[in-house]
């Protein structure tokens, strides 16, 4: 007799298929709407159809082409962008009934950000996008997807990874010295996954597969290429290039035998919970110091109120300006007439400050302020500023730097590794049924 959940999983399925197949047959489909929207795979409630795949088929085609790599066989690159397509959708679906959406504010927002960190405005960023052959509604619904993914990875994952100061301090202790002689690396990676309940035969299997890939690579074979045809993560359509990391940045289970790869050189697999890896040091580099402007400054605040409008505080304002003109002292007026309480205290000062320290209408106008200037009144969320620079310097802040640094990459090295994992277990706890005679 099967096992109760092979009997469940299967009374799912048979379910499943005739709805599916009912809905085919008496719904207003022609023959060839039914050709073009056969089913490839069923993902829990859901399905996927040839149209679709199809349509991310050619969307990755025309990046590996972009990209100038060497494109894999079209049934490879069909069951890779079908198994990326199915994580995809176990994880909206995840995020469905976790009540998690993206409004159309949020959307228009995000597209706006990128489009301006692109130099255009969002009506130049959409022509650009359509030169390119990509439909503005497509872009906007994979960024819809990918805001949603992480909002769900953000919530599943990201709210239980804590990094502490004495990891930061412990890594700074034991690893190589981060300064000078620091080095960024560039990893490709290849992961041939094993199941976490998988039989000996099976991780033999997976084992000999990734060996077989290491002898490959190292007679020449190429990475890119390779990665997209073989590996079972997410950036394997990427041609597995993981980008620039810092060791505190890698895989814990990576660092020992990076840190003593030459460029060019491939691993041996290295086995974890989620199956064998293959890594490829693609690229190494040095870290340069890192110098920053720091800004000495102080301000008096005004802040809009049922009696106070903007005219009245900006008119307030100049007369203070006037006044230190005349010859009071900014100090004492900040502390008379401020309504930032905290900053009142010291004369208006705030001390010295760096980059992203303020809100950016305030550091724009400070940044063009010669030492003892004093802007005119700028407006910020908080109200109205006159703004004094006293003293900048540029100062090395590359130890502070790179402890955030170390903080950032060892939080993020958590989050992939929790990612992986529970991408996998994802996978593996849902039901998928797949057509292969359909590939």
């Amino acid at each position: 007799m099967k096992p109760t959940l092979m009997i469940i999983r299967e009374n799912i399925k048979t379910a499943i298929l005739a709805v599916l197949f009912c809905s085919l047959l008496f719904g207003n489909f022609s023959i060839q709407a039914e050709t073009l929207d056969k089913i490839i795979a069923v993902v829990e409630s859901d399905v996927i159809l040839e149209r679709e795949l199809q349509k991310e088929v050619s969307a990755v085609t025309q990046r590996i082409e972009a990209g100038k790599a060497q494109m894999p066989p079209e049934y490879i690159l069909r069951k890779q962008v079908l198994e990326k397509m199915i994580i995809d959708k176990l994880q909206r679906q995840l995020a469905e009934r976790a009540g998690i959406t993206v409004s159309e504010e949020m959307l228009n927002n995000s597209a706006a950000d990128i489009a301006q960190r692109n130099n255009m405005n969002l009506e130049q960023f959409r022509a650009e996008l359509e030169g390119q052959g990509i439909p503005y509604k497509s872009f906007l619904e994979n960024m819809r997807n990918e805001i949603i993914i992480n909002q769900l990875r953000g919530r599943d994952i990201g709210g239980r990874i804590k990094v502490t100061d004495r990891e930061v301090d412990h890594y700074m202790e034991t690893q190589e010295k981060i300064g000078e002689e620091a080095v960024q690396y560039r990893l490709g990676h290849i992961l041939i996954a094993v199941k976490e309940a998988a039989s000996a035969t099976e991780i033999q299997k997976a084992q000999a597969k990734a060996d077989e890939i290491v002898k490959k690579l190292r007679a020449g074979q190429d990475f890119t290429k390779t990665a997209i045809s073989e590996s079972q993560d997410g950036n394997a359509l990427k041609g597995g290039d993981l980008g620039w990391r810092t060791l505190g940045d890698i895989p814990t289970l990576f660092v020992d035998g990076v840190k003593k790869m030459t460029e060019g050189e491939v691993s041996d697999p290295i086995r974890s919970p989620s199956g064998f890896h293959i890594i490829k040091m693609l690229e190494l580099k040095g870290l340069d110091n890192h110098m920053i402007t720091k800004t000495k400054v102080r301000h008096i605040l005004i802040k809009t109120n049922e009696l106070v409008d903007d005219a009245e505080a900006k008119k307030r304002l100049l007369a203070l300006k006037t006044r230190i003109a005349d010859g009071d002292d900014f100090a004492a007026l900040a502390r008379a007439h401020s309504d930032d309480k905290g900053s009142a205290l010291k004369g208006g000062s705030l001390d010295w400050v760096g980059p992203g320290d303020l809100v950016k209408p305030f550091e724009e106008a400070m940044s063009k302020l010669s030492p003892n200037e004093i802007s005119e009144p700028i407006q910020t969320q908080f109200g109205w500023h006159l703004i004094q620079v006293l003293d900048r310097e540029n100062k090395d802040n590359s130890a502070e730097y790179k402890k955030n640094l170390v903080k950032d990459a060892i939080r993020k090295r958590k989050i992939e590794e929790e990612t992986e994992l529970w991408m996998r277990r994802l996978r593996d706890e849902a039901f998928v049924e797949i057509f292969q005679d359909r590939l």
